[in-house]
C-alpha cells in the first residue's frame, strides 16, 4: 500500500455536466501515469462533493493541487481557509498550475487540433480575476505560449480584465492580422467557453481539458509539494 499523501485534486466548479466530466478524465490521466496513488476530488462551487466535505472524510495526510491556471484569491485565499477549518487535517496546499510550459504544449495542441497553422496571432482566453497576481499569470502565460508557437500572442479576460477576448481580435485585425485564433486557456467546458467562442475569431480552440501534459503538470505540482513538505519538517527523534 502507497505511504504518499492522498492528491485532492481542487476543481472551481461550473454548471453542465461537461466540465465535471473532463475534470475526471483529466484525473483519470493522473491516475494513469501514477498507479497506486491516491487521488480524490473536491470542488469550491457548484459541483459536489464540495473541498470541506472531502478532507473531513480523509484519513491520511493531503496534498491539495489547484486545478487553477493562476494565483489568485482561491489559491490564496480560499481553499487555506477550508483547510484551516478542518480540524486534525493534515494538508498542504500545491501551486497553481499556471503559468508553466507544459501548459504551452497542451495549449499548442488544442490549436492544431482546431485546424490552426502558424502565421497568424493567437489571443489567449482566460476567466479573469479581481486579483492582479492572477492576470499577471495569465500575461505570464501568453508570453510562454508565444515563444512555443513563434506568433504573437495577446493575454485577454472573460471577465474582471481588459482587454476582452472580443476586443483583442478585433484590435489584433486593426493591426493588420487577418488570421486571429483564441486558445481557451481554460481548464474544461463551461459558461466561460462559450462566451470565447463568441469573440470573433477565425478558429477558437477548445479548453485544455484532460490532455495529458495537464495531468503531467499536476502531479509535478504534487510532487514539488510533497517535497516541499519533507524539506521544512522537523527532524525525527
Amino acid at each position: 500500500m502507497s505511504h504518499s499523501p492522498v492528491l485532492v485534486a481542487v476543481g472551481h466548479g461550473s454548471r453542465g455536466p461537461h466540465h465535471e466530466r473532463t475534470i475526471g478524465r483529466l484525473l483519470d490521466g493522473v491516475r494513469r501515469l501514477r498507479p497506486g496513488l491516491r487521488v480524490e476530488t473536491g470542488w469550491l462551487d457548484l459541483v459536489r462533493p464540495p473541498l470541506a466535505e472531502v478532507l473531513a472524510d480523509l484519513d491520511a495526510p493531503a496534498v491539495l493541487v489547484p486545478l487553477l491556471l493562476g494565483a489568485g484569491y482561491h489559491v490564496r485565499v480560499d481553499i487555506p481557509a477550508v483547510v484551516a477549518a478542518a480540524p486534525g487535517t493534515r494538508a498542504r496546499v500545491a501551486r497553481a498550475l499556471g503559468p508553466h510550459p507544459l501548459l504551452a504544449d497542451a495549449l499548442r495542441d488544442r490549436l492544431a487540433e482546431a485546424g490552426w497553422t502558424p502565421g497568424g496571432a493567437v489571443v489567449l482566453a482566460a476567466a479573469g480575476s479581481t486579483d492582479p497576481g492572477a492576470n499577471a499569470d495569465t500575461a505570464r502565460m501568453a508570453r510562454l505560449l508565444a515563444r512555443r508557437l513563434g506568433d504573437p500572442v495577446v493575454p485577454s479576460y472573460l471577465c474582471a480584465g481588459a482587454p476582452t477576448p472580443a476586443e483583442a481580435v478585433a484590435e489584433l485585425r486593426r493591426r493588420g492580422h487577418d488570421r486571429v485564433a483564441v486558445a481557451r486557456y481554460l481548464m474544461a467546458p463551461g459558461f466561460f467557453g462559450g462566451r470565447a467562442a463568441a469573440a470573433g475569431a477565425c478558429v477558437t480552440a477548445p479548453p485544455l481539458g484532460a490532455h495529458e501534459s495537464v495531468a503531467r503538470l499536476v502531479l509535478r505540482r504534487y510532487d514539488d509539494a510533497v517535497r516541499e513538505a519533507a524539506a521544512t519538517a522537523p527532524p525525527a527523534g
